[in-house]
């Protein structure tokens, strides 16, 4: 905990995961972030805890999926957070809720996800060979060692994060969407070989409350080696939103 605290800001947060993960980069972080948030952390079926349900390669399915699932508790103070395909499936979840009039995320943060381009991202990694694939995954980092090098652990785990990044790289914004009218913090690594700064800055543009970019030494999984910095920052603009809306909700 970062010393913030108090029953008057209190936060259910959802955390989504990145491409070809699970919750497990992230079970450290209900223990790092103030005690009195709820800190979920959240599966996309296929991997993780939902392990046995079929997995979902478009974002808006996807998003559409923990709508259904999450339910009533989209309700109170809320917000989410999404690491790489995460932040993508955090940006489209929030766009559903307003689509459908429904009570919106007090904040959304996003780490090392461009801002969304009209013809996509251009590129086709899930269709790359094996050892190619591989090659990237260990540029990237956040894969395990091991589910590059043992061909049982590979052949595992490779179908999980081809469709993932084939619902990342298949997925086109929508013409005409207005900026997101929820506050937006948007984090990411100076080195990332996937997203540089500028696509990152280029978030403001989908944000009327655009909370800034903010780097960290290192590449697309800036944080995994000590997410603390990373957590302070969540809980400052978390919790900045959070008084912010307390302070215009009717009494």
């Amino acid at each position: 905990m970062y010393g913030i605290s108090g029953p008057s800001e209190e936060l259910r947060l959802f955390v989504f995961h990145h491409a070809g993960g699970s919750h497990l980069l992230y079970r450290t972080w209900p223990g790092l972030l103030p005690a009195h948030w709820d800190v979920r952390l959240l599966d996309a079926p296929g991997r993780g805890r939902l392990a046995d349900e079929p997995p979902l390669d478009d974002a808006r399915r996807l998003a559409g999926f923990f709508l259904r699932r999450l339910g009533a508790d989209l309700t109170g103070p809320f917000a989410f957070f999404g690491h790489s395909m995460g932040a993508l499936v955090a940006y489209e979840l929030t766009r559903l809720l307003d689509e459908e009039g429904r009570e919106l995320p007090v904040w959304l943060g996003l780490s090392a996800r461009g801002a969304p381009r009209p013809q996509g991202d251009g590129t086709r990694r899930h269709e790359l060979p094996d050892d190619e694939l591989r090659v990237h995954l260990a540029a990237m980092g956040g894969t395990p060692v091991e589910v590059l090098h043992e061909p049982d652990l590979w052949a595992m785990f490779a179908p999980a994060i081809r469709n993932d990044l084939r619902l990342v790289e298949s997925w086109r914004p929508r013409p005409g969407t207005a900026a997101l009218p929820v506050p937006l913090a948007v984090y990411g690594g100076r080195t990332d070989v996937v997203v540089s700064p500028d696509r990152l800055a280029g978030w403001e543009e989908h944000a009327a409350r655009f909370q800034g970019l903010h780097l960290f030494d290192g590449g697309h999984f800036y944080f995994q080696d000590d997410p603390a910095p990373l957590l302070r920052l969540i809980t400052r603009h978390a919790t900045a939103a959070l008084r912010a809306a307390a302070a215009v909700r009717p009494s």
